[in-house]
């Protein structure tokens, strides 16, 4: 009888690593992004990153979930919520190449936030006033990043806001797909709908790519696969809201990384809407927890 909750606390401790180790791989995949994005196009990084990681998110599929998981049922749900990916990481990039990593990852923190709005607005899921007033939250925080209006105002700041409004809605769009098909299944045919959308830009986008900038692709195809199938494996483990408020030590990676390559470091304001930001999703994940499962808010950053 006592080694079950042994059991648990290891399991939880488990998650929680698993969680880190993965926000900190695509810690490193925004970091090698934002380095590429100095001489390709946003589109093109997405276009090799997908390329290069198709063949390891295969042998992954296969690995974890065998031949079923190479198969799906609604392959037109897969294109779709590619295109939506297309989008997001598109924009990601593309914000990455004018904005500090640390403030476009604070920005991307708001992902849970549109989730739950677009649960209630779209899939007409009841959400109480108590997640109602965290989302009211979580926008006041993006607002005080942003700083409309003001003369620190950088537009370039809506393109992580966007992406986190694509993300929110690439996870709604999880509810089209089979509920026969395995995680191991969605993230392949991600990739695969990612690879084959972006290569339909590469005609009027594409930049020969130089050798030594052959091992950062490589790596964000290393290291964005690595991170998300870490992260994805730790709410295997423990429930999300035990493992998904760790997601949200991006924000101490990316402002080590800017720091250290770019020598960003986020003004006082910056911190201030991340900590509304991450208040509101810690909350609004906690009550997710404990109302009927709905679509999954537990992770902030997408697999860009």
């Amino acid at each position: 009888m006592l080694k079950a909750p042994d059991n648990r606390r290891s399991q939880a401790f488990a998650g929680i690593g698993l969680m880190i180790i993965g926000v900190f791989s695509l810690c490193i995949n925004d970091a090698f992004a934002k380095t590429l994005t100095a001489g390709y196009a946003p589109v093109q990084i997405l276009f090799m990153r997908n390329l290069i990681a198709l063949p390891i998110a295969v042998a992954v599929a296969w690995a974890m979930g065998g031949r079923d998981a190479l198969r799906t049922y609604k392959p037109t749900a897969h294109l779709v919520r590619g295109a939506i990916w297309v989008g997001a990481a598109t924009l990601f990039f593309t914000g990455l190449s004018y904005l500090g990593l640390a403030e476009a990852t604070v920005l991307i923190f708001a992902a849970p936030v549109f989730i739950t709005a677009l649960s209630a607005l779209v899939l007409k899921e009841p959400v109480g006033w108590r997640r109602w007033a965290a989302v009211l939250i979580g926008f006041a925080g993006v607002l005080i990043v942003v700083r409309p209006g003001s003369s620190t105002f950088q537009a370039a700041s809506l393109f992580p806001v966007a992406t986190a409004f694509l993300y929110a809605a690439l996870m709604i769009s999880a509810r089209w797909v089979d509920p026969r098909e395995s995680v191991w299944t969605l993230m392949l045919y991600l990739t695969g709908a990612g690879a084959l959308l972006s290569a339909l830009a590469m005609p009027f986008v594409w930049t020969p790519v130089r050798m030594e900038d052959l091992w950062l692709f490589a790596g964000i195809a290393l290291f964005g696969t690595v991170g998300i199938t870490m992260m994805t494996q730790a709410f295997r483990f423990a429930p999300a809201a035990v493992v998904a408020p760790f997601d949200y030590t991006a924000l101490i990676w990316a402002t080590l990384m800017g720091w250290i390559f770019w020598n960003e470091i986020p003004d006082f304001l910056t911190y201030a809407g991340a900590a509304v930001i991450i208040a509101s999703g810690v909350y609004i994940v906690w009550r997710e927890s404990r109302a009927e499962p709905g679509p999954d808010v537990s992770s902030g950053a997408p697999n860009c």
